[in-house]
């Protein structure tokens, strides 16, 4: 089998899932991160310890949001290209095995 086209909507949604997906998970690790720093600032009554608590609720809202746009768009992008290059050179070759049935 030889995959000569791919719909660009298609794959942006499927790349703006996934890049959300991955966004949600640095912003998990941002917001962890940026949560024990405030934690430990307000431990040395630091005046900047709020900072670093919004600085990780909102990790947790824009990094997936931002993922996601850029996943879609670069989505759009690559199938755009792929579809031209595999015009040229005729697309990639992929094999493929039937799922067994119980």
């Amino acid at each position: 089998m030889i995959l000569n086209r791919i719909a660009p909507l298609s794959l942006a949604k499927v790349f703006a899932l996934l890049y959300g997906s991955i966004g949600l998970l640095i912003g998990a690790l941002f917001s962890l991160l940026a949560m024990l720093g405030a934690f430990a600032a307000a431990a040395n009554s630091d005046e900047n310890a709020a900072f670093g608590l919004l600085f990780g609720v909102g990790a947790i809202v824009i990094l997936p949001v931002f993922y996601g746009v850029l996943g879609g768009i670069s989505g759009l992008i690559i199938a755009f290209i792929y579809n031209l290059v595999a015009r040229v050179a005729g697309g990639v070759e992929v094999e493929l095995t039937p799922k067994a049935t119980a």
